[in-house]
């Protein structure tokens, strides 16, 4: 498996997939610190600037990247011989369909990784007094990993079942779910249900522990009541349940499917 990973990622050489893997993440975030950088400090700094960054990472490239990126390299599988070299591979379904899941998890992976190390790094050169706060980031950056996992098993079986056109569109979709759910309270009641709030929803969780100052005689509220903890544990339990269901649902239908109906 890991040499089939390996050769996955060779075919990203010369391809928009590294150029969006690494370059993208250096803009959004220098993007970001010099929004934060402008608008200058506030009250409860910490958590706003903490905010600012996940959210616009989760809300608005998390949903529209997976889209693009799963059409992409489903889309080279097609470009190169309409899907029937992939499908003649003598593997078995189910490894052939998590060949594609996992880079793009990795690619996911790397990216989240680094535009967060760039954005806290940028950060922290102009407000040090951000720096104490590494821990949170690191979490987070791990939380929008795991709730992305279940996108990503969504747009690639969409990518082969309807193209990349259709993945982009639902990643449009999401983007606005994202928005509108996620970060708001619209989607109080809801949010666990529907994969593309539930990135936004797990940073979120985080927030109110940089609340915390050194002459609390007691926790913030949200934390003091167990809202934190068990907004947590609902949407780990949200991505594991759909993670398991896309995956599942989509290996025994890639089992059966032999290209599109255009080519048969």
């Amino acid at each position: 498996m890991v040499r089939l990973i390996s050769s996955e990622w060779m075919k990203t050489k010369r391809t928009m997939v590294r150029w969006i893997n690494f370059f993208l993440p250096l803009l959004i975030s220098g993007c970001i610190i010099g929004y934060v950088a402008l608008r200058g400090m506030s009250s409860d700094f910490q958590m706003t600037t903490f905010q600012t960054f996940f959210e616009i990472w989760t809300i608005f490239v998390i949903p529209i990247g997976v889209g693009i990126l799963a059409g992409y390299v489903v889309h080279q599988e097609e470009l190169a011989s309409s899907f029937n070299g992939f499908l003649s591979l003598r593997l078995p379904r189910y490894k052939l369909y998590l060949v594609k899941f996992f880079p793009l998890s990795i690619i996911i992976m790397i990216s989240t990784f680094l535009a967060t190390i760039v954005f806290y790094i940028g950060i922290t050169l102009i407000f040090p007094e951000l720096s104490n706060i590494w821990l949170f980031f690191l979490i987070a950056a791990i939380l929008v990993i795991i709730g992305t996992l279940p996108i990503i098993a969504i747009h690639l079986w969409v990518s082969f079942a309807w193209g990349t056109g259709v993945s982009i569109g639902i990643g449009i979709c999401g983007l606005l779910m994202a928005g509108l759910i996620g970060r708001t309270s619209l989607g109080n009641s809801i949010w666990q249900f529907i994969p593309w709030t539930v990135p936004v929803r797990l940073v979120k969780n985080l927030s109110p522990y940089l609340l915390f100052s050194a002459n609390m005689t007691t926790p913030p509220p949200l934390v003091s009541s167990g809202w934190a903890v068990k907004q947590f544990l609902i949407g780990i339990t949200s991505v594991g349940v759909c993670l398991f269901i896309v995956l599942l649902c989509g290996m025994i239908w890639f089992s059966k499917w032999e290209g599109r109906k255009y080519y048969e």
